[in-house]
């Protein structure tokens, strides 16, 4: 009902954008990172109430761990955080796992 961390960092130091062109979900994830700790990540959304909610507990999961431990949060631990997802929906905290994951590749190309 309140999505938390949804925007742009102007200046980011590593940006990941997927989707999946069945459902029409886009999702954008937007990280900035100090020593390798994710000290702030934003991200944007062009989907449903599900991908909404994927992203930004994604968002939450991640602020303040470092890139390393991010790469490997699950689309299953996103989803166990939202107290479940229906199955037909479980497509959306993929997409938010791997934006994370394509955020925080292009942070490493950058570096």
């Amino acid at each position: 009902m309140h999505p938390r961390n949804v925007g742009i960092i102007e200046d980011a130091d590593g940006v990941g954008e997927v989707g999946n062109a069945k459902c029409g979900d886009i999702m954008k994830m937007y990280l900035k990172i100090e020593d390798s700790v994710i000290t702030d990540v934003k991200f944007e959304t062009f989907g449903c109430a599900s991908a909404i909610a994927s992203n930004s507990m994604t968002t939450e999961l991640i602020k303040e761990q470092k890139a390393e431990d991010a790469m490997t949060l699950t689309n299953k631990a996103v989803a166990e955080a939202l107290d479940g997802l229906p199955d037909y929906k479980m497509h959306c905290s993929v997409l938010a796992e791997e934006a994370i994951q394509a955020a925080i590749e292009d942070y490493h190309k950058k570096k």
